[in-house]
């Protein structure tokens, strides 16, 4: 299976994929592609080091919203992925990507959804919120995407327990470390096994 990562920013999802990939808990999967938003994102180093092809497509560099979504678009069309992954991806996907791949999208997202999910919530914004309500346990959910915003089937989810003590930071931290990093690459390789369906709206994962 041949996977598009798409990122904005430090990379560690992206590394946690790679890494899973070399381990050989990530099977019969190959990343094409890492595409950015960002120019400056070190997930594009962290690309070139494990010899994987990247590319930028920012919406800076273009006349309109229209004009980036159709580079995007046909960006990624020239990979032939078979999945894409959205791994701290900032850029809210347009339609008309999500229409031409439909459940074949994931996206990671730092909350068990739905709670602290939607415009606006996104990297410390969620865990700063979650401390914020005194909320004793959150995690990450993976999810496919739709046209709403983080409203696409779940495939998994994760709780993380919230410390006394814990800043935004160290929260995000744990979550990562206990949640994101385990089930977005677990996610991967289901539906590189093909075990992962969407029925109704909802995901079946098929016993081995």
């Amino acid at each position: 299976m041949k996977i598009a990562v798409c990122v904005s920013g430090g990379g560690t999802n992206l590394q946690a994929i790679i890494d899973k990939i070399e381990s050989g808990e990530i099977r019969n999967t190959e990343i094409a592609v890492v595409i950015s938003n960002n120019k400056n994102a070190y997930a594009l180093e962290r690309a070139a080091k494990a010899g994987i092809e990247s590319v930028c497509v920012s919406p800076k560099d273009f006349d309109s919203r229209e004009d980036f979504n159709q580079a995007l678009l046909e960006k990624i069309d020239s990979y032939h992925v078979d999945l894409i992954v959205l791994a701290g991806f900032l850029v809210v996907v347009p339609e008309i990507i999500v229409r031409k791949y439909p459940n074949k999208i994931i996206n990671i997202h730092p909350s068990l959804i739905p709670s602290f999910c939607g415009t606006g919530y996104y990297g410390l914004k969620v865990h700063e919120g979650v401390l914020a309500r005194g909320v004793k346990v959150t995690g990450a959910t993976c999810h496919f995407v739709d046209e709403g915003t983080d409203t696409g089937p779940i495939i998994l989810q994760k709780a993380v327990d919230v410390m006394e003590g814990d800043t935004p930071e160290i929260l995000q931290r744990r979550v990562m470390e206990q949640a994101e990093w385990i089930i977005m690459p677990r996610a991967i390789d289901l539906i590189a096994q093909g075990r992962v369906s969407v029925v109704d709206g909802k995901v079946h994962i098929a016993e081995n």
